[in-house]
Order: C-alpha cells, then structure tokens, then sequence
C-alpha cells in the first residue's frame, strides 16, 4: 500500500473518544496503512465532549470560514486538526457551533438522539469532500466508519459526482453492529433530495432508522466489509445479495492483512 491514499472518515476515533468498536477500528486500520508506508488522512466530527486543550486541536484558518448549505440555511463550517501521539496521523475535525458544541456524540443525557442527527451527518460529508478539495489531495480511497458519517458515499456519488478531483477514487463502507433506537428525523428524505439527490436513488431514507441508513451508504458504495461479528442477518444478506465486492468479518488479531489484501484486490 505503500504512497497510496487513503481517506478515513469516521463518526469515532480513539484516542479522541472512549473505546468502541467503531472508534478501535477507525484508528487501527489507519495505522496500519500508514505502518505499510501508505499515506492515510481521518476526519471526523468535533464533539463537543473531545478535550481540545488535552488533545491539542487547533483550527486551520485557511480551511476554514466556509458556508455548507444544509436543508436550505447556511451553515459555517470550521475545521480543526490534530495529531494522534507518535503516529505522525494527521486528524482532521469538521466543527459548526450549532451541530457540534453539545458536550455528547449523538444523544442526550437522557439518552434520546439528537433531533438534527441528520442534518448533522449531511453537513458532515459535506465538510469532509469541502475540506479535501481545499487540501487538494486525491484520495484513492474514501473508507467510511460508523452510520454519522454514512452519507459521505451519497454525497459522493450523487452531489460530488462532477468533481474531477475523485473521478478515480473509491469507497469502502464499513457495516458495523454499533447502532441507534428509532429513526432519525422523518424529514431525513428531503433534506437530502433538496441537494438534487434522486429520491430513487435514497427511498430507503423515507424511514431513516439505522439499517436503512446503512442500506443507502452501500448502495453508493464500490465496497463494503462486514465489520462486526454481529451485524443483523437482515443488513448481511443485503449486504451479501448487494453485487458489491464485501469482505466478511475478519477477527482483529487477522485483520491487516486481510483488509490489504481486499483493498488490493477488490478496490484498487
């Protein structure tokens, strides 16, 4: 893998959030790429329960300062970065006042989800294609971890789909058994079509729950890996029926060579 590029974007990652298997993940794979000599970028949202002072996160003023338009409101659009200790990983964080400064990652104190899970997660993929076209690095693939960050493939193919910029790049989804209760806002659907995204293309968001959210992320994905030992039977045979090249889950002590092997041999 070694000069090839590669994009994480994640909902979580450890050390900047508390250890799950979506956040484990989204920081091992990274580094072993980047162990192989590949050249690896994360970006993930800026919570506002992530300790800026400890983790020494600095705004990048020149990536910043942009609008993002989502669900018809503009919304600004603040960019962050940091290096995750002795690994030389440069992690950059996609930060609004309005989606992000609440010191929890998706619920309240109670428990209930964020009502703007979902303009969240838009502004989200939105920040992540913005940002890199900014950097203008050319990623050779995209690799998508955890369901906040699960429309960035929709974005891509759909409101990305003329940029030149990523007109070879791929995206890997990672399905994960890490889940929510219940469905995101009911008007999930239209804020997405409002970006001329086709409501064909996105029906299954007509009722945002978390397995038709992941279905969407697959569907415009070039590749998927079964990411959890327990992802419903339901999500593994779309999975498996999907026609896309998918790697079954593999057990963590096995996975770096499996997950090279597939990003050789299915993706790249």
């Amino acid at each position: 893998m070694e000069d090839k590029r590669i994009l994480y974007v994640s909902s979580e990652v450890v050390p900047y959030l508390a250890e799950n298997e979506v956040s484990l993940m989204s920081y091992d794979v990274p580094k072993m790429i980047n162990d192989q000599g590949g050249q690896i970028r994360i970006f993930m949202p800026r919570y506002g329960n992530i300790n800026e002072r400890r983790h020494q996160l600095h705004e990048v003023i020149r990536l910043s300062g942009m609008n993002l338009v989502v669900n018809d409101m503009d919304m600004p659009l603040i960019i962050k970065v940091a290096s995750i200790p002795k690994e030389r990983i440069q992690v950059y964080f996609i930060d609004n006042d309005e989606y992000f400064k609440r010191k929890a990652t998706f619920t309240d104190e109670e428990g209930v989800l964020y009502p703007d899970n979902d303009e969240r997660a838009i502004f989200f993929a939105k920040g992540v294609v913005e940002t890199v076209k900014k950097l203008n690095w050319v990623p050779d693939i995209i690799h998508v971890h955890g369901w906040m960050a699960a429309m960035l493939p929709v974005y891509m193919k759909h409101f990305y789909k003329n940029e030149a910029l990523f007109a070879d790049t791929k995206i890997v989804t990672s399905v994960y058994s890490q889940s929510f209760d219940g469905t995101l806002d009911p008007e999930m659907l239209k804020k997405v079509t409002f970006d001329n995204v086709p409501e064909t293309a996105v029906s299954d968001l007509a009722v945002p729950n978390f397995e038709n959210i992941m279905k969407t992320s697959i569907m415009h994905s070039d590749a998927v890996i079964i990411a959890s030992e327990e992802v419903s039977p339901s999500l593994t045979k779309f999975i498996e029926t999907s026609n896309k090249p998918f790697l079954p889950f593999v057990p963590k002590e096995k996975f770096a060579e499996v997950y090279t092997n597939f990003y050789k041999t299915q993706v790249l």
